[in-house]
């Protein structure tokens, strides 16, 4: 196809001639068919861009993933004295330092489960419900199993990213972080 001829101009949308258009018509001339025009090179380089933005955000999830894999494990830090929280309480902590929230539950009086704060679906604060035995976004009306923190209705997908702990002394460590896809 050839490429269109500046001087060429269609039809105005109400169809009268140029020189009985309205003044600002007259002054701003766009002629909208040849300005919506796209050739066929200008198409086959957004699709090339937008491609390559596409691969490269793909490289880019593959590097953070692996540098993500080399880091070493968080270490081992108190969270909080057993006596401290009641069964069927809650506390919310940092693991690691200057990380998103965490929650710490008292499920029964030797029983602790830990999880990352933040609903897998939109990031919504999880709250704990523990006579029902799960966790609940209040956002998306979203249930995870307050011991396995896997999804079990609303719109979450993925399980929550669990701490692991160990309660010595009496005081509940947190010794790592359990990163889970399904």
């Amino acid at each position: 196809m050839t490429n269109p001829s500046s001087e060429q101009w269609t039809v105005p949308p109400d169809g009268r001639p140029h020189e009985e258009q309205p003044r600002w018509r007259q002054d701003f001339p766009i002629d909208w068919p040849q300005d919506q025009y796209i050739f066929r090179r200008e198409f086959i380089k957004f699709l090339l861009l937008t491609s390559g933005a596409f691969t490269a955000g793909q490289f880019w999830f593959l590097v953070q993933n692996f540098l993500r894999r080399g880091q070493p494990a968080p270490p081992v830090q108190e969270i909080a004295r057993v006596d401290d929280i009641p069964v069927g309480g809650s506390l919310l902590f940092e693991y690691p330092a200057h990380s998103p929230a965490r929650l710490l539950v008292r499920v029964d009086e030797e029983t602790f489960v830990a999880y990352e704060q933040q609903c897998t679906h939109l990031l919504c604060p999880v709250i704990p419900q523990v006579e029902e035995r799960q966790l609940h976004c209040p956002c998306h009306e979203g249930y995870f199993d307050l011991m396995s923190g896997r999804p079990l209705a609303g719109p979450p997908q993925r399980p929550l990213a669990r701490v692991n702990l160990e309660v010595r002394d009496g005081v509940v460590y947190a010794t790592g972080i359990e990163e889970r896809t399904v």
